[in-house]
């Protein structure tokens, strides 16, 4: 039986990077290793949509996150967390770990938080020193509005730093022109490569409050080394250059269908997936979706626990529940990356074969025509 892994990461790989990874192992203090890094930071800018520099690191995305933070915020002052689920709540718990004070704007989980919501919390703490938001809340489904979020920090002194792990080559994310001063991401989502590679790019304005931090806490995520390093294409610390040298490959597929062709398809993906499980009866999680993944509720009487683990022992299809108090409650399945229409089709059809065997009173085929004709149509 065919394993299909439709999860919001890790997420499928392509075999000609897998292919990559399987060539002999190279030493990196080389200039064949610094024309690689070199031009595969140059690809990521295209996909970053930024003309400032890429950081790259060998971690996974939470360590952009964390030297996003550590370099640029001193320990003591105050920044404005935008909560919408798990993975807002990271930038929070990252920053108790620096001693930095949270000015936490929570909404429900499935709710997005809302431009005007952040215009007061900037009102009330002029002196926040940073603005940390999600692009993709992972494990809600929910999209934020960053562009809308980068025009009210940008009149501010704060820097505006973006969680877009699962959304940078998924969904619109424009750097520069929605005035992200730090983008964070990680190599296992949309980039379609395994885990291990986290990179953030860093605006001029960001730039001036790392050089201003006396005391960044950090060593191996100090971004002062890095950028040194950088002007010769090179890392201080030994980098997983061999998932550098097979993200080469990755970002050169992403680059010849073309990032703005690309969100339209994961838009396209989208819609056929919230059409083909409304089919089914299944109510959407999220109140503001992303193009990312799409989430949909259980009905009262369906532990997803047990739908999911029934959907891959008998399909092979691995999809993802939900998590902490959304655990048994909500479906996951990813469209992002080295995901196409086919897998979509594959994971309703898997779900309605399972609903129906758990007496859900459901149409045999109801969701997979739904997606269809959305992907007819587009």
């Amino acid at each position: 039986m065919k394993q299909r892994l439709l999860t919001p990461g890790p997420t499928p790989v392509p075999e000609e990077t897998l292919l990559e990874l399987a060539k002999p192992m190279i030493f990196h203090r080389t200039a064949e290793f610094r024309a690689l890094l070199g031009e595969v930071l140059a690809d990521l800018q295209k996909i970053f949509v930024t003309k400032h520099a890429i950081v790259p690191l060998t971690s996974s995305g939470t360590g952009a996150l964390e030297a996003a933070l550590a370099n640029s915020v001193p320990a003591g002052a105050k920044v404005i967390c935008l909560i919408a689920g798990r993975f807002g709540e990271r930038w929070k718990n990252i920053a108790k770990a620096f001693n930095i004070e949270s000015i936490n704007v929570t909404v429900p989980y499935g709710q997005a938080v809302q431009p005007d919501q952040l215009a007061k919390a900037l009102g009330d703490h002029p002196d926040a020193t940073a603005v940390c938001a999600t692009l993709s809340e992972t494990s809600t489904g929910v999209g934020h509005d960053i562009a809308a979020f980068g025009k009210l920090v940008a009149t501010t002194p704060a820097l505006f730093i973006v969680d877009s792990i699962s959304g940078l080559g998924a969904m619109e994310c424009r750097t520069d022109d929605w005035q992200i001063d730090m983008n964070c991401t990680g190599s296992q989502k949309a980039l379609m490569m395994p885990p291990g590679l986290a990179f953030l790019s860093v605006s001029d304005k960001a730039w001036t409050a790392i050089d201003k931090n006396p005391n960044p806490r950090t060593f191996y995520f100090d971004l002062r080394k890095a950028r040194k390093n950088l002007e010769t294409n090179d890392t201080p610390y030994t980098p997983a250059h061999t998932l550098i040298r097979a993200m080469r490959v990755s970002l050169k597929k992403i680059l010849a269908e073309g990032i703005e062709n690309i969100w339209a398809r994961q838009a396209r993906y989208a819609a056929g997936a919230r059409a083909g499980f409304q089919a089914l009866g299944l109510e959407l999680f999220p109140a503001q979706p992303n193009t990312a993944l799409t989430v949909v509720k259980m009905p009262a009487n369906i532990d997803s626990t047990v739908l999911l683990g029934k959907l891959e022992k008998q399909y092979g299809l691995k999809l993802a529940n939900g998590q902490d108090t959304l655990k048994g409650k909500i479906i996951r399945l990813a469209h992002m990356g080295y995901i196409d229409q086919f897998d979509i089709l594959a994971a309703i059809a898997g779900v309605e074969l399972v609903l129906s065997e758990m007496g859900q009173p459901i149409e045999i085929g109801a969701g997979v025509a739904a997606a269809q004709r959305v992907f007819a149509r587009c």
